[in-house]
């Protein structure tokens, strides 16, 4: 077998890191500093700004993000506490829509969505215009024993007039699987829909589902984690899982928790601030 020569080995090897930072994250901008536990990110039809949140404990507050990376707007939800905030989506209309679903502990029984009008959010308050609560009718305990902690939830979004949630597994013998269950858009209290189940892989940190997105012509859809997005393609109607699957290695770990379509093929992803590391915002090709 031929021997490379030592010039030569170096600009392979340069080449294929090059190629291999291409692949990776864009960092686009720092976040604002005083959000140090974004929980999502929403692109919002006929809005030129970003929306986000924070999570547990924080205002009942949505931030819209200008292309500059500071806060141009706020909306304070009231009439509502920010229980454990953890997901945005929108629909075409340019409404938006809070998921107060976190239940690390298992043990809520009170998981609801928020919708923001669209043209509310152009004010700095605004009391929701709809609330749609649910359960889950597979938990008959609360919390349940720890192998079956897989009701926590921080990723959804709404296709045709219907939410899709995905549940972060916190079960002892974590294995990867989520959770998918369904909610129609209508106001009132409603019995989630299981749809099926997906299983990632079994390290916790690469592969809890933290986001979920579908994009602008339903073609796509993502689920995220610290590490990877897994990409689903060839679906028929809302049967997501039953599409191509692909896992996609983003090149960074760090506390990710926000996913939306910038558009068809181009993904805007977001990750908590912890200490020197994270509270970004980031851009990833999925082609």
């Amino acid at each position: 077998m031929k021997t490379l020569r030592l010039p030569t080995l170096l600009l392979v090897v340069f080449i294929l890191l090059s190629c291999a930072r291409k692949t990776g994250l864009k960092e686009l901008f720092e976040l604002p500093k005083k959000l140090k536990e974004i929980s999502a990110v929403e692109k919002v039809a006929h809005s030129d700004l970003l929306w986000t949140l924070e999570d547990s404990g924080n205002a009942p507050m949505v931030y819209g993000i200008n292309s500059k990376g500071k806060i141009g707007h706020t909306v304070s939800l009231t009439g509502v506490t920010n229980v454990d905030w953890e997901e945005l989506t929108s629909d075409a209309a340019g409404n938006l829509y809070v998921g107060d679903f976190g239940n690390n502990d298992n043990k809520r029984k009170d998981l609801a969505i928020y919708k923001i009008k669209a043209e509310d959010l152009e004010k700095t308050a605004a009391v929701p215009a709809e609330t749609i609560t649910f359960y889950y009718p597979e938990q008959k305990a609360f919390p349940p024993k720890k192998s079956d902690y897989f009701y926590d939830c921080e990723a959804f979004f709404i296709f045709q007039n219907t939410f899709y949630l995905f549940t972060k597994n916190r079960s002892k013998g974590f294995d990867g699987t989520t959770l998918v269950y369904k909610i129609p858009n209508t106001p009132g209290n409603h019995a989630a829909e299981y749809v099926g189940s997906y299983k990632t892989c079994n390290i916790f940190n690469h592969c809890a589902i933290t986001s979920a997105a579908i994009s602008p012509d339903g073609s796509k859809m993502v689920l995220l984690s610290n590490s990877r997005v897994w990409l689903f393609t060839n679906y028929k109607g809302d049967h997501f899982l039953d599409g191509t699957a692909k896992m996609l290695e983003l090149g960074l770990i760090s506390q990710k928790e926000g996913v939306c379509f910038k558009d068809n093929t181009t993904l805007f992803i977001t990750d908590e601030r912890k200490k020197k590391t994270g509270g970004k915002l980031y851009e990833f090709e999925l082609e």
